[in-house]
């Protein structure tokens, strides 16, 4: 998803086409999504934190760093090459299961990349280079292993290889769920988060806090991923299948934003 954020939407529909599922997820568009809801609850000791952190990026927010990771082959390619793997984990095959050996051996996936690079950001012994980089990783991560597609079949690399036609355009199923059916809504990110923040607030656990698990949320990602009609039986699609889908990508964006502020106020909030 190393895409330019101005592309027109036949031109990011086809460029989305190209890549493979080590490369991106949601977007550009959606990563900032996920950043702004999650900045609109951060206590106002993360909120310091972050800014003191981000002190060097021309645009020093949350949002602005989120597409970081996914534009990292271009901007630094050998720590793009070396995180290309971070981005996803394939648990579609196992109903959902996870399992560290199986499907993550050396750490090479978004669960394990989301601990190790959210325990970089809370140990204060680093410097504020290496946790403003697990601060950019951390935020695009947990937009990663909410796209159902980045938790689903490895057999067909995240559904990048289901082609599909929608609204007349040929496309993957993969790149439908990053940025093919958002795309429709035509929004900009101020009315795109008004839309978001609109939706019910997300279940909480018994202990009435939504829970940080990197773990579970991979397999609800996954749950969704191999759900029934998500592989739609027939190859063309068009406006029924964004009314019946839009509404799950919708909340897996805002379940992201709400879980990411949660995340980052347990890590950074505290002294």
């Amino acid at each position: 998803m190393k895409m330019p954020s101005l592309l027109s939407t036949g031109a990011l529909v086809l460029a989305l086409t190209l890549v493979s599922t080590d490369a991106l997820a949601w977007g550009a568009q959606g990563h900032r999504l996920v950043a702004r809801v999650a900045e609109a609850h951060l206590t106002p000791q993360t909120r310091a934190e972050v800014a003191r952190l981000l002190a060097n990026e021309p645009t020093p927010t949350l949002a602005a760093i989120a597409p970081w990771a996914d534009e990292l082959r271009a901007k630094d390619p050998g720590l793009g090459k070396r995180s290309a793997g971070w981005h996803y984990v394939n648990i579609g095959e196992d109903d959902c299961h996870y399992e560290v050996e199986r499907h993550c051996r050396g750490g090479n996936c978004v669960v394990e990349a989301l601990k190790v690079q959210t325990a970089i950001l809370g140990d204060r012994s680093r410097s504020d280079a290496e946790r403003a980089q697990a601060l950019k990783f951390v935020v695009h991560f947990v937009g990663d292993i909410h796209q159902p597609m980045h938790a689903g079949y490895g057999k067909d690399k995240g559904g990048n290889d289901f082609q599909v036609q929608f609204s007349g355009r040929g496309t993957n199923l993969h790149s439908l769920w990053d940025s093919g059916m958002l795309n429709t809504l035509k929004l900009d990110d101020d009315q795109y988060t008004e839309r978001l923040n609109a939706l019910p607030a997300p279940k909480v656990g018994k202990h009435s806090r939504i829970d940080v698990d990197a773990v579970k949320w991979a397999e609800a990602s996954c749950r969704i991923a191999i759900a029934p009609g998500v592989y739609p039986p027939q190859r063309t699609l068009g406006p029924e299948y964004t009314a019946t889908y839009l509404p799950v990508a919708d909340a897996e964006l805002r379940l992201a934003g709400e879980r990411l502020a949660v995340l980052l106020n347990d890590t950074l909030g505290k002294r």
